[in-house]
């Protein structure tokens, strides 16, 4: 198989990218790139700054002096923030991933993040997550994918995700909070959430991971 290609899965949260991303990366041998880690740092560093997500003139000051790049330690790719790991759970909340999506959808985030992303994919072997991986960010990628599930299910992956950080969840404040960033993401100017016109289109409300890969694989190899 041609070790070049460019691969990406987009999708609503709780369609299973993350999970089923790093497990095609893993089977093929790729990258794995994690997009939507970049929105998460740049909202955390936003938060620490005391941006708000409608403040284009400081949002677009902080894309210009931030930094943001991944590293291979230990066969684990480590986000850094301006020098300081930030791959786990300071970045994985739900207020920054709320944060997150509402400043995504600023065309000054998103054209600060743009050629970060699109360098971290230059070389190929890549299997790229995000929400417009497809549509923007790899618009010439050799094979596109598109994860959804029906809502209830999507709810409660995202349910049984926190609850292994949490000691406490509230399920209805899960629910609350996905279909929100739903709304989010499908409706934004910039960018907005939806199937790349050649992506192949997966519902996993049924899958498992491994039958979602397998399928994945499958397609790949008959290219």
């Amino acid at each position: 198989m041609n070790k070049g290609l460019v691969i990406t899965i987009d999708g609503p949260a709780g369609a299973g990218k993350s999970t089923v991303s790093k497990a095609l990366a893993a089977r093929l041998s790729y990258r794995y790139l994690d997009t939507g880690a970049f929105y998460r740092a740049f909202a955390y560093k936003a938060k620490q700054e005391g941006i708000l997500p409608g403040d284009d003139e400081k949002l677009a000051a902080l894309g210009r002096c931030l930094k943001i790049s991944f590293q291979n330690m230990d066969g684990q790719l480590l986000l850094f923030l301006d020098d300081r790991e930030v791959t786990s759970e300071m970045i994985r909340t739900e207020e920054i991933g709320l944060l997150a999506s509402a400043i995504s959808a600023r065309p000054c985030v998103r054209q600060a993040l743009l050629e970060m992303q699109r360098e971290a994919g230059r070389q190929g072997g890549i299997v790229a997550e995000g929400r417009d991986m497809g549509t923007v960010v790899f618009p010439d990628a050799d094979v596109k994918f598109f994860l959804d599930a029906a809502a209830a299910e999507r709810v409660q992956r995202r349910y049984r995700e926190i609850e292994t950080r949490e000691a406490a969840v509230d399920r209805e404040r899960v629910e609350k909070e996905l279909l929100f960033r739903d709304k989010q993401d499908r409706e934004r100017e910039a960018a907005p959430l939806k199937p790349a016109a050649q992506a192949h289109i997966i519902d996993t409300t049924n899958l498992t991971v491994e039958e979602v890969v397998n399928k994945m694989a499958a397609l790949i190899t008959s290219l």
